[in-house]
């Protein structure tokens, strides 16, 4: 059995890691359709979310404070427009 790294290597590889699960999330902005593009700007905010709190507890306990509140989804929405600008622009607009 292999020791598990430790040190610079264990740093060398959690950050492998991270490269290798930040490339796999999202290899590209081009999708077929504008209906797939705005799954992906939803995707894109979902992420944003996740990778600012990554504690899903954390996320589950603040979630009825800003489910239930007007101003909270309307700048939800809003980040959701602006990732769907961004993939749009990515896709010459399905032009």
């Amino acid at each position: 059995m292999n020791p598990a790294p430790v040190g610079a290597a264990a740093a060398c590889a959690t950050l492998q890691t991270k490269k290798e699960s930040a490339v796999s999330w999202l290899p590209t902005l081009k999708t077929d359709t504008p209906e797939e593009g705005y799954a992906l700007a939803v995707k894109l905010s979902r992420m944003a979310v996740k990778m600012t709190q990554p504690d899903d507890t954390a996320r589950r306990r603040m979630r009825p404070d800003y489910a239930n509140t007007a101003d909270s989804l309307t700048m939800a929405s809003h980040v959701v427009a602006t990732n769907f600008q961004t993939v749009a622009q990515a896709n010459n607009f399905w032009m």
